[in-house]
């Protein structure tokens, strides 16, 4: 056994899951070199749903945040998450657009990616890891974690052995949703270390009430790295806390090295954000207790908290619970999808329109159909005739990796971004999210002209001699 290593999420998965990703990056910006100085292994900063957040809600160019971020960080490896074939975004993109991706990623400042898809189609991150080694990253191979009648440990160690043999660095289970349970998580770690020759990696949320046991057994079976959030920003929906599960390996043999002082200075500086957004109504109650049932519904940190978000604005908050009933029947009807990006904001959205409307499927959004159709890959098991004639009719489906379906398309987008291009990594930008990125690239604008213009005024003003 060796000594525990920690990832630290606050600055990524940790304000995703119980305040929708809305951190901004002035708000990191102070405790930055405190927290690349008390031993974490990493720090997870990028990827996920912050880029999307930054132009959507934050008016803030995700590339500079990472950019800034690796100024400030010089010794503490920075992480991202990846979708695997859908990289940021919400549907799968040409091989070309993934190579892009991956090596801007690198240059501005990503040591080690986390590569995931969403239905645990192994064929979908193939082009991100061999980009990831190409420029020189490390890329953790990842498999997204759920229950279901067909989701078993050999299953999981199955797909272990294709992403070591595809050539990744390291491997991690990916408890989205905190499903894992201490001593099916210490046989599954156990048999995993047995069968693997790279790095165990364990993230998990302290949903259903039982993650930092999970972590403890975890140790003992040898796992290598877990994830944690500093206290403000963890359990609920978020991963256990930091320094509770620090202060439990001191003096162990699986002693974390990590600094106690520098922990309690970092959580003081986000105790007073996470209040910031009790007040604004953004970090909700619903988040942050525990619910058991997390494991029959099996909803992740960030969708909950998207629900949770989405109900508000429909004001059918009353409707929670139904919404919450109703997923595990969607998620059913797809061939038990693991519920991750992007296919738990599928289902999620499919079982709030069926609350919604009061009728199943009478409204059927596009994403839905592509997962019929098998355009985000192979579901966990087939799709039932009655589910697929309902969703596309007589529509063809896909049996190829979907990705092989597509033409290069970065040239062409190149082209369509023309006019607001200012870096090579706007394409990209534009690519994943092209109404978004628009609307911020057009404020970017507006924002250097004003100051263009208050430096011009300012040398045109005559003063009095």
């Amino acid at each position: 056994m060796s000594k525990i290593k920690i990832t630290e999420t606050v600055l990524r998965d940790g304000h995703q899951s119980l305040i929708a990703t809305r951190m901004t990056l002035d708000e990191m910006l102070p405790i930055l070199e405190t927290m690349d100085a008390v031993g974490y292994h990493a720090l997870e900063v990028w990827g996920g749903a912050t880029f999307d957040a930054c132009l959507r809600f934050l008016n803030e160019d995700p590339w500079e945040r990472l950019r800034t971020i690796r100024s400030r960080v010089k010794n503490t490896k920075l992480q991202m998450l990846l979708r695997g074939q859908n990289l940021l975004g919400y549907k799968h993109y040409a091989d070309d657009m993934v190579d892009e991706f991956v090596k801007k990623s690198i240059e501005n400042g990503i040591d080690i990616i986390r590569i995931f898809d969403a239905f645990n189609d192994t064929r979908n991150l193939e082009s991100a890891v061999r980009a990831c080694k190409k420029y020189g990253a490390h890329a953790q191979g990842c498999v997204s974690y759920t229950l279901s009648p067909v989701h078993t440990n050999e299953m999981f160690i199955k797909l272990g052995k294709e992403i070591e043999q595809m050539g990744a660095d390291s491997f991690c289970i990916k408890d989205m949703a905190g499903l894992l349970d201490p001593y099916n998580t210490y046989k599954l770690v156990k048999d995993l270390k047995n069968a693997l020759g790279i790095p165990i990696e364990l993230h998990t949320h302290a949903t259903s009430g039982l993650g930092s046991m999970t972590y403890m057994k975890a140790a003992e079976a040898g796992v290598d790295i877990i994830d944690t959030a500093i206290s403000p920003f963890g359990e609920g929906s978020s991963q256990p806390s930091t320094e509770p599960m620090v202060y439990a390996f001191r003096g162990t043999e699986y002693d974390t090295g990590i600094d106690m002082d520098g922990l309690n200075k970092i959580a003081a500086h986000f105790k007073p954000i996470r209040e910031k957004y009790i007040a604004s109504g953004l970090l909700d109650s619903k988040l942050m207790g525990v619910d058991i049932n997390t494991l029959v519904y099996q909803v992740p940190g960030g969708m909950l908290s998207n629900l949770v978000s989405q109900l508000k604005q429909s004001n059918a908050m009353d409707k929670f619970d139904a919404v919450l009933q109703e997923v595990p029947r969607v998620r059913e009807d797809l061939g038990y999808p693991p519920l991750v990006t992007p296919s738990s904001q599928i289902v999620g959205t499919q079982s709030v329109l069926n609350v919604l409307s009061g009728e199943r499927y009478k409204m059927i959004p596009r994403e839905l159909q592509q997962v019929v159709k098998g355009m985000y890959g192979r579901t966990t098991v087939p799709i039932s005739d009655e589910i697929v004639k309902r969703i596309i009719r007589n529509a063809e489906r896909v049996t190829v990796r979907p990705a092989d379906l597509l033409e290069p398309e970065l040239e062409k987008t190149k082209q369509a971004f023309a006019e607001y291009i200012e870096q090579d990594e706007d394409v990209l930008t534009g690519a994943m999210f092209p109404e978004p990125a628009k609307k911020f690239f057009q404020y970017r604008n507006a924002q250097r002209n004003k100051i263009d213009a208050s430096l011009l005024n300012e040398e045109d003003k005559v003063y009095p001699v």
